[in-house]
């Protein structure tokens, strides 16, 4: 039955994924990130580890693929987020290795300032790249 739930919501989120545009998809990304955190602390407080471990791993993953994605040039919004990325990368390692579950709620706060500064962005500006004119 888990089987199912699971080919379920790939299939799901596959779907959304193909239709979704940029800024949908880094919606999905941050709101991805704080579920997998969010889990990630219920395992915590389950003494499960190994999942623990596992969806750590793939919080530090979504938040490395947002980086990835900032544009570094001369602004002090791509600087900044790049700072709390780190900042951000660095306490999921901590949590993991300690078992912190203070730690991932710091993370998780920061994640859900940025995720609710995206969502503000106007519907007319979604598509806007920094080459247009």
């Amino acid at each position: 039955m888990r089987g199912s739930l699971q080919s379920y919501r790939k299939v799901s989120v596959d779907s959304q994924l193909s239709e979704a545009s940029p800024h949908r998809i880094t919606q999905m990304l941050f709101a991805g990130a704080l579920e997998r955190i969010a889990q990630s602390k219920h395992a915590i407080d389950n003494n499960d580890i190994a999942s623990k471990g596992a969806l750590i791993g793939k919080a530090i993953g979504i938040v490395q693929g947002l980086r990835g994605c900032l544009v570094m040039d001369d602004s002090e919004i791509g600087q900044n987020l790049n700072s709390l990325y780190d900042f951000v990368l660095s306490g999921l390692s901590q949590a993991n290795i300690n078992n912190d579950t203070a730690v991932l709620d710091d993370v998780s706060e920061i994640l859900r300032t940025i995720k609710e500064a995206w969502d503000q962005i106007p519907q007319e500006e979604h598509n806007i790249t920094a080459h247009a004119s």
